[in-house]
């Protein structure tokens, strides 16, 4: 039987090992994704420095959904982020995914980044 903190578990595993081998640089950032069951946030971190560059969420005012646990919600979140992080001088990132799979919220918050401008 799987419980939720057996499976926020595996996925914390999953992600750490990724996050051993992917590391945010100055030139190209890391695009981190949380995603929670009322909402999704987005970062674009430099770990070479320890800062975060450009970040958004389902929780900024700047965004207007009507729901924030959908795949919309993500799509403006990845938007919002990418838009940031272009102001900033960032064009090219390296998806970290947080452990999650590829699919649903996180796939349409990478694919909503990539259309602004955001390369990965």
């Amino acid at each position: 039987m799987i419980t939720k903190a057996n499976k926020n578990l595996v996925r914390k595993k999953r992600h750490a090992r990724v996050r051993a081998k992917l590391s945010g640089t100055t030139v190209r950032p890391r695009l981190n994704v949380f995603r929670s069951n009322q909402h999704i946030y987005a970062q674009v971190i430099d770990d070479a420095n320890s800062v975060t560059i450009a970040s958004a969420s389902t929780l900024d005012k700047d965004i207007s959904i009507d729901s924030t646990k959908n795949i919309d919600a993500a799509q403006k979140v990845g938007e919002l982020v990418a838009q940031r992080a272009v102001e900033k001088g960032v064009k090219a990132v390296v998806f970290d995914r947080g452990g999650y799979l590829y699919h649903g919220r996180v796939k349409a918050l990478a694919e909503a980044a990539r259309e602004v401008g955001l390369e990965f």
